[in-house]
């Protein structure tokens, strides 16, 4: 499927999660975490929060997937508003790299991973139409499920060391990387963030991973990404900068060249 086929498929039938927000803001014990955010992104489109780390960008992430209550500001994703839909929209959103959170275990391979988000995703997140299938068509589309979430994130597991029997530990960090967005993916998120894009990549392996962002972009998933840099191509960026206060102005710059 080409970039027009794709553009106008979201037109058709706009799977992603429109996110705005208005004087959105978090504030903890020590003063504000975030503040000042204000963001209107189309659904399918790719959002990045750029800034140093401890300016908030991560906790701006979670409060804008329904996992960290905001205390100022308003915020709708997908027309859920936050906070007052916050398990809604954490039904809609899924994590793929988020340290702390969304951890990978190194001691797993890659296989288990899989059939442990395709069984948890079948438990708490399927259809309840599809409770009386017989197990083969249940362990048929769980497969399937995996197939297209690996195909959409980059990651070809027959070029694994070992193939899905390899060890997260012996992944590279654009493997490792690929498989988060993959686990996240099996859930068809309208949604998907992911923290700490470019860290202790190479410049080739950053252009990658932004490549691989666009595409779930293309394919009708909004995607919200943390990063130390944006690329110079991004279209919405969020900005947040630690003041002389401790806090995080963000503004997102929307039209980007």
């Amino acid at each position: 499927m080409d970039s027009q086929e794709r553009a106008d498929r979201r037109r058709d039938d706009p799977h992603g999660a429109a996110v705005v927000a208005e004087e959105f803001g978090l504030k903890g014990a020590r003063g504000w975490v975030f503040h000042h955010v204000r963001v209107g992104a189309a659904p399918g489109t790719v959002v990045v929060i750029e800034g140093p780390s401890g300016s908030g960008r991560t906790s701006l992430l979670l409060a804008l997937t329904g996992r960290m209550r905001p205390t100022e500001g308003r915020a709708e994703i997908a027309g859920l508003p936050l906070p007052r839909a916050m398990a809604a929209v954490r039904r809609i959103s899924g994590l793929g790299h988020v340290p702390g959170v969304s951890d990978l275990d190194p001691a797993l391979t890659v296989a288990e991973h899989l059939r442990e988000r395709a069984l948890l995703q079948r438990r708490f997140g399927g259809s309840p139409r599809a409770l009386p299938w017989p197990r083969a068509r249940r362990t048929a589309e769980a497969r399937g499920r995996i197939d297209a979430a690996l195909k959409a994130a980059g990651l070809d597991t027959t070029a694994l060391p070992k193939g899905e029997r390899t060890s997260v530990r012996d992944l590279e960090r654009l493997e490792a990387l690929r498989l988060s967005v993959a686990l996240a993916l099996i859930g068809r998120p309208r949604l998907l963030a992911v923290d700490d894009l470019d860290l202790k990549l190479s410049d080739a392996d950053r252009a990658a991973a932004w490549r691989l962002l666009r595409s779930v972009a293309e394919d009708g998933t909004t995607v919200l990404a943390v990063c130390g840099q944006a690329p110079e191509d991004a279209n919405t960026v969020i900005r947040t900068n630690d003041n002389e206060e401790g806090a995080a102005d963000a503004l997102a710059e929307t039209g980007r060249a």
